[in-house]
């Protein structure tokens, strides 16, 4: 792969320490999630240094417990260009040692920085998002290779999850995405009901999880099932549906921005596309898998195609006798 730059000096003339590092991230939930390898990346490279997050308010949750996080500021887009005023006003009382932008094309050179890397100019790889936004970073960080997406949670999180699925019989227990943010992204719940029964012997229980949003889907999804179900949509804050996910055997959901957080939370995921580029958004995992839909409209996804599927991942993760 090759390696591009913004900075047009080699990194070796920056021989000072970097101590102040300002991120500026992506704004929806999955997107947000698809940047923290570039996180892992920079704090590796600088261990010692804290790091100033421009996140949107829906997804700065996803921050909250990262070890090596200074700030996390708001960039919201319903403000305007006031808000836009507002936050470089804020951003330019720092001076940082690193700019990293993956989000704006201008934004890192209102700022003070001794350096600055941007999408500007940056080769676009054909392939993941992930490998898109560590171009921005490549020459800086040489040749190593990407780290996993990854969540941080506190205590609180990991035991409201503890105490949440308690009473769950067994452990192979599934994990339910049926939300979106947009209808034609949406595999019907009935479909996702039929696909439930037709492997309920693969699995003990299973989870529902989405926004308040999602409400109307799980409960159609969960009346009547025949294995034990928990409906949490609308339920959980962010991390405490990672906390939860990362107690599951499997996820399967939607393109949304659960699907990335069980990634992140380093379960096997199957991502069901009707509309997008799943070959680029798909969530990043050695574990992940996605179907989509030969003509793009989800709701002809067979369930059989999609049972299949289930079925294969659960034979290549289960675990192999010694």
């Amino acid at each position: 792969m090759n390696a591009v730059s913004q900075t047009s000096d080699p990194v070796s003339d920056y021989p000072d320490p970097v101590r102040h590092i300002l991120l500026v991230t992506l704004s929806n939930i999955g997107d947000a999630v698809m940047t923290t390898p570039v996180m892992a990346a920079l704090h590796k490279k600088h261990p010692e240094a804290v790091m100033d997050i421009v996140a949107d308010p829906r997804s700065s949750e996803l921050f909250a417990h990262c070890p090596y996080r200074n700030r996390v500021i708001h960039r919201d887009k319903q403000q305007g260009w006031r808000g836009s005023l507002a936050l470089v006003r804020d951003l330019r009382r720092c001076h940082y040692d690193l700019i990293v932008d993956l989000r704006t094309d201008g934004l890192a050179w209102l700022l003070r920085g001794r350096r600055r890397l941007t999408r500007q100019g940056a080769r676009r790889p054909e392939g993941h998002a992930v490998e898109r936004h560590m171009e921005v970073i490549r020459r800086y960080i040489g040749t190593a290779g990407i780290p996993p997406t990854r969540l941080w949670f506190d205590g609180s999180e990991l035991e409201f999850a503890s105490r949440v699925l308690a009473d769950l019989p067994g452990r192979r227990w599934l994990a339910l995405g049926p939300g979106a943010r947009w209808e034609p992204k949406r595999w019907p719940s009935g479909l996702f009901r039929e696909l439930v029964l037709s492997r309920r012997e693969d699995f003990d229980a299973v989870v529902l999880l989405g926004s308040a949003a999602d409400k109307d889907c799980c409960r159609s999804i969960a009346e009547g099932l025949s294995l034990p179900c928990l409906d949490l949509a609308g339920r959980t804050s962010l991390l405490e549906a990672a906390a939860l996910l990362s107690h599951m055997q499997l996820f399967i959901g939607n393109d949304s921005g659960l699907g990335h957080i069980a990634a992140a939370a380093g379960i096997p995921t199957l991502t069901l596309f009707g509309p997008g580029e799943p070959q680029r958004y798909h969530p990043w995992n050695s574990r992940g898998r996605w179907l989509q839909s030969p003509n793009r409209d989800i709701r002809t996804l067979p369930v059989s195609h999609v049972a299949d599927a289930l079925k294969e991942l659960l034979r290549e993760t289960e675990p192999q006798e010694v």
